[in-house]
C-alpha cells in the first residue's frame, strides 16, 4: 500500500519517540544500578568519619597501649588515612605511630587521645591506675633511742612514680637491736651499739628498712671496785664506781662517795679512801651514790706487820759499762702492806759500784753477767738485783720521727722530733740535721720545725731527721681545711705531757717536750738531770683547771658506747684494729705490736677503755693515716709501760702511769689521783 509523503514523515518520527524513551529508560535503569552497587568496581568516597580503638582504655602508670584509627566514607566503606596523633586532655604522652604512653598522674582522661586526618578526627578515652607497689619507706630513720624504750614505725608503699599504694607490710627485724611486733612497735634491746638496716617492711619481694641506735638505759646499778679491799691501816686505796643499766650497759657518773659504816674516811669526788687506826671488817662501808642508786665496797682494816721482804728494780738489767743505772726498793709485810723503808745499798758480787744513799750503780768495764750483785737491806731483811754490763759502745741503729703521720695547714708550723736507739732499743741522745727531701714545705735543720707549703697532698717520708748515716722519715699531708674538734675536748690539760695528782719522778736522762702539771699535789723529782722543755704548773690554779678538765675528758671518754663485738677478751698485741671503742671490765695487755688502722681517714679515733690496768711490753703502730693524737686510753686504774715500748695516744688513768726504762710516748700521761713514775731515757712528745 502506497503511502503518501506526510503519513511516512509521521511514521518516521512515531518510532524515533518510542527509541528516545527506550534509552532513557535504560539510562535510568543504569543510574539505579550504580547507586546500588557500592561495592563494584567504583573508588570509594571521600573520609567522612574516624573511629579509634581501643575506647576506652585502662592503663597503669608508665604503661603503653597501640591505638589504632580506621576512617571510612559517606557509605561506611573503608579509607586508607595516615592520622595525625595527640594527647588533648593529659594522661600521657602518643607517638606518631599511635603508641600512648601512660603518665604518672592517675585518674580518667576524657577524650583525651585523639587521631586527625584532615579537618576529620575522632577522640579516646584513658584511665590511668596506680602502678604495682615499687618501693617502701619505713620512718622515722635513723632513730636513736634508750635500751628498752619502744618506737612506733611506719610503712609508706609507692609505685615506680611516686604515687602512695595501699598494702599491709610484713615488719621483721633483722640485725638485731631489739623485738618488733607485727603493726611495726620496736622495742629497744639490752644491747647498746648501731644496727644499720635492722627494720624490716616487706610485701612480696619489695622491702624497706630503717636503722636504730641504741643507747644506755637510765642508771640502774653502781658496782663500787675493788670489793672487798684489804689495807693497812693509815694507808690509802682508790676506789671505782661504774654505773649500768638495766641491760648491763656502762651508764656515765660521777658519784657522790662515802663511809656509812666506819673504817676511815674518803674523799666525797674522788672516792680515795683512807685506813682509820682501828681495825677490823667494814661491811658495805664505802659508799658511792648518784640519787637513789647506790653501791658499796667492804674494807678490812689490818695492822701493819714486820717488813718480811725487799723487792729491788729493775732486775735483771743491762747496762753499758760505765754507764749509771737508778735502783729502787720496796718493802712490805707478810701480808703484801707497802713499807716505807730507807735502805742501804751495796754491791756484793761484783759489775760496779752503788751509792749506798741513792741507789745509782755505776757499772764497771767488765762485761759480764752479775747475779743477784745489787743489794738492798733495811735491818736484817735484803733484796737483790742481776746485772748484765756490755762492754760494747752502744752504737745507733733506728730514728724514729714524730708525729708520724701528720696534717698540718697550709702556712702553718709544726714541732718534729727524733728520738735514736741502739739494737737493743736502747735510748741514744742524737742531735739530728733536719730536711725535707720530697716538698711540702721547709724545716729548720736545726730544731725540726716545720713549716707547710701552700700547696696541698700528701709528701710521703718528706720530713728526714739524720745522724751520721742513720736516718728517719716521717709523711706530711698538708691540707687547706682545718681538721675536725678532737673526740674528747682535754681543754687545758692538752699543753701537758705530763699531769699527775701527786707527783712526778724521773731517775736519768728522761725527756719531756711538753709542759709538765701537778694537783693538788707539787713535787717534782729528777729535774735534772731530767728535762722538761715547757712549763711546770706544781699545784698552782692552771694545774688545778686541768685536772678539772681532764677529769672530764676521763668520764666523757669512759661513758662512750662500747658495741659488743669490740669487747676485748684476749692481749692486743699482734692484732689489727680499725677506728672505734674497744673495751673491758678488767685490765688491757698489749704484749708485741698493736697495729691501729686509720683506713684512709686523718681523723679516725680510737678509744680504749680498761676497767683497771693498761699494762704493755710492746709497741702500738699507726698505718693508713691514723694519728696518735686521736688514740686514746681510759684507764681505770693505774697503765705501766714496760721496758722499750714505743706507744702512740693518749693515757688519761685514774690513779698512776709508770714508764719503764726507754719506754718512749707520742701523745700525753695523764693521771688524775696518784703519780707519773719514769725511769731512765723515757721520751714524751705532745702528738
Amino acid at each position: 500500500m502506497m503511502r503518501s509523503p506526510m503519513s511516512r514523515v509521521v511514521h518516521a518520527l512515531a518510532q524515533h519517540a518510542r527509541m528516545a524513551r527506550i534509552i532513557a529508560a535504560v539510562a535510568v535503569a543504569g543510574l539505579l544500578v550504580a547507586s546500588c552497587d557500592v561495592h563494584g568496581v567504583s573508588s570509594p568516597g571521600s573520609l567522612s568519619a574516624l573511629v579509634i580503638t581501643p575506647n576506652p582504655q585502662v592503663l597503669a602508670v608508665n604503661g603503653t597501649q597501640q591505638f589504632t584509627a580506621l576512617g571510612t566514607d559517606f557509605s561506611g566503606a573503608n579509607v586508607s588515612i595516615t592520622p595525625t596523633w595527640s594527647v588533648v586532655a593529659g594522661g600521657g604522652t602518643i607517638s606518631s605511630a599511635g603508641l600512648f604512653t601512660a603518665g604518672t598522674t592517675p585518674g580518667t582522661y576524657t577524650s583525651t587521645v585523639k587521631a586527625t586526618s584532615g579537618n576529620i578526627s575522632s577522640t579516646a578515652t584513658v584511665t590511668v591506675t596506680l602502678g604495682p607497689l615499687a618501693n617502701i619507706v619505713v620512718t622515722p630513720n635513723p632513730v636513736s633511742m634508750g635500751s628498752g624504750i619502744t618506737q612506733q614505725f611506719v610503712a609508706v608503699g609507692t609505685d615506680v612514680a611516686g604515687n602512695i599504694v595501699q598494702f599491709i607490710p610484713a615488719w621483721s627485724v633483722v640485725a638485731g637491736g631489739g623485738t618488733l611486733n607485727g603493726n611495726g612497735i620496736f622495742t629497744a634491746g639490752t644491747v647498746v651499739g648501731t644496727f644499720a638496716n635492722t627494720i624490716q617492711a616487706r610485701s612480696g619481694g619489695i622491702t624497706g628498712t630503717a636503722t636504730v641506735t641504741v643507747t644506755a638505759g637510765a642508771l640502774a646499778t653502781i658496782a663500787v671496785t675493788p670489793s672487798p679491799a684489804t689495807l693497812a691501816t693509815s694507808t690509802t686505796q682508790q676506789f671505782t664506781a661504774v654505773g649500768r643499766d638495766v641491760g648491763g650497759n656502762v651508764v656515765a657518773i660521777t658519784p657522790t662517795w662515802s663511809v656509812v659504816a666506819g673504817g676511815g674516811t674518803i674523799d666525797g669526788a674522788t672516792g680515795l679512801f683512807t685506813a682509820g687506826t682501828t681495825t677490823g671488817t667494814y661491811t658495805n662501808s664505802v659508799r658511792a651514790s648518784i640519787g637513789g642508786v647506790a653501791g658499796f665496797a667492804t674494807v678490812t682494816v689490818v695492822a701493819t706487820g714486820p717488813l718480811v721482804s725487799i723487792t729491788v728494780t729493775p732486775t735483771p738489767v743491762s747496762v753499758q759499762a760505765n754507764g749509771t743505772q737508778q735502783f729502787i726498793a720496796v718493802g712490805t709485810d707478810a701480808s703484801g702492806n707497802v713499807f716505807l723503808i730507807t735502805p742501804v745499798w751495796s754491791v756484793v758480787n761484783s759489775g760496779g759500784s752503788i751509792n749506798p744513799n741513792t741507789g745509782v750503780f755505776t757499772a764497771g768495764a767488765t762485761a759480764g753477767t752479775f747475779n743477784n750483785t745489787v743489794k738492798a737491806t733495811s735491818g736484817s731483811v735484803s733484796g737483790f738485783a742481776t746485772v748484765t754490763v756490755s762492754a760494747l759502745a752502744p752504737t745507733l741503729t733506728t730514728v724514729a720521727v714524730t708525729p708520724n703521720p701528720v696534717s698540718v695547714l697550709v702556712s702553718t708550723t709544726q714541732q718534729f722530733t727524733a728520738i735514736g736507739r741502739d739494737g737493743g732499743a736502747n735510748i741514744l741522745p742524737i742531735a739530728p740535721v733536719w730536711s725535707v727531701v720530697s716538698g711540702g714545705g721547709t724545716i729548720d735543720a736545726n730544731t725540726g720545725l716545720f713549716t707547710a707549703g701552700a700547696v696541698t697532698g700528701t709528701y710521703t717520708n718528706t720530713v728526714m731527721a739524720t745522724s751520721g748515716a742513720i736516718s728517719g722519715t716521717a709523711t706530711v699531708t698538708v691540707t687547706s681545711a682545718a681538721p675536725p674538734p678532737p673526740l674528747v675536748n682535754l681543754g687545758t690539760a692538752a699543753p701537758n705531757g705530763i699531769m699527775a695528782g701527786t707527783a712526778v719522778t724521773c731517775i736519768i736522762g728522761g725527756i719531756i717536750n711538753a709542759n709538765v702539771s701537778i694537783s693538788p699535789g707539787n713535787t717534782v723529782t729528777g729535774f735534772p738531770p731530767c728535762v722538761i722543755t715547757g712549763v711546770q704548773h706544781l699545784g698552782d690554779a692552771v694545774a688545778a683547771q686541768g685536772q678539772i678538765d681532764l677529769t672530764a675528758a676521763y668520764n666523757e671518754l669512759a661513758g662512750l658506747p662500747c658495741p659488743a663485738a669490740n669487747a676485748i677478751v684476749a692481749d692486743l698485741g699482734g692484732t689489727t684494729k680499725p677506728a672505734g671503742v674497744y673495751c673491758t671490765a678488767s685490765g688491757i695487755g698489749v704484749t708485741g705490736t698493736l697495729t691501729l688502722d686509720g683506713g684512709g681517714d686523718p681523723n679516725a679515733t680510737f678509744v680504749f677503755q680498761a676497767g683497771s690496768s693498761l699494762t704493755t711490753a710492746g709497741n702500738v703502730v699507726l698505718i693508713n693515716g691514723a694519728q696518735a693524737k686521736n688514740v686514746y686510753w681510759q684507764v681505770g686504774s693505774s697503765a705501766t709501760l714496760g721496758t722499750a715500748s714505743q706507744w702512740q695516744g693518749n693515757i688519761l688513768a685514774l690513779t698512776s702511769i709508770t714508764l719503764v726504762d726507754n719506754a718512749t710516748m707520742l701523745g700525753r700521761a695523764l693521771a688524775r689521783n696518784g703519780a707519773v713514775t719514769l725511769g731512765a731515757n723515757n721520751v714524751i712528745t705532745l702528738p
